[in-house]
């Protein structure tokens, strides 16, 4: 573990700061590959920023509501009708099959298929294409079964918060979104 890259870099200042880069996958796929140096930093540390603060209600809304088409629009509306039919008939298949992608844990922790399949697709009509084609890529039977399974960003944030750390945001919502939602139709 010592020779793996730990995605670490310090900030020599008294105290150090550190920079760690992460990546939106679920902690428990990844973290026995965090090395010790990186754990060691965050638990030494006081004051804790990430990417955007996933543990605030106003960074969900805004994630969920920059991902909406402009009112008046429907998906259907924008994107061509034989890739819209195409879409329609593949999250008909998922639904149909989530039940079977689940697994014993995530029902008995009270996840019910309906539920998981609404929270990731519900409203999907309203969505522009680039998060519809996001959206579309996380749901694989790997994915449903991790579901339930904080990513590492909010995994690290939600141990800040139990730790009593200081944490905040890098980024706005605004800074993630806006970018993302000025890609053009080829582009996406």
């Amino acid at each position: 573990q010592n020779e793996l890259n730990s995605f670490l870099w310090t900030i020599k200042r008294d105290p150090p700061s550190y920079f760690f880069g992460t990546i939106h996958v679920p902690y428990t796929h990844v973290w026995e590959f965090i090395p010790e140096n990186s754990k060691k930093a965050f638990q030494q540390s006081h004051i804790v920023y990430f990417e955007l603060d996933l543990t605030d209600p106003y960074t969900i809304s805004a994630l969920t509501s920059c991902q909406l088409l402009p009112q008046g629009k429907n998906l259907q509306d924008v994107l061509p009708r034989d890739i819209y039919h195409r879409l329609k008939r593949h999250l008909e298949y998922v639904k149909l099959m989530m039940p079977s992608w689940m697994t014993p844990d995530q029902r008995g922790k009270g996840l019910y298929a309906d539920y998981l399949f609404n929270a990731i697709a519900g409203n999907w009509e309203r969505k522009r294409p680039v998060w519809v084609m996001l959206m579309v890529n996380s749901l694989t039977e790997a994915d449903i079964k991790s579901r339930g399974v904080p990513v590492l960003d909010l995994y690290l944030a939600q141990e800040a918060e139990r730790l009593q750390k200081q944490t905040g945001a890098v980024e706005k919502v605004e800074e993630q979104c806006d970018p993302v939602n000025g890609l053009n139709f080829s582009q996406v």
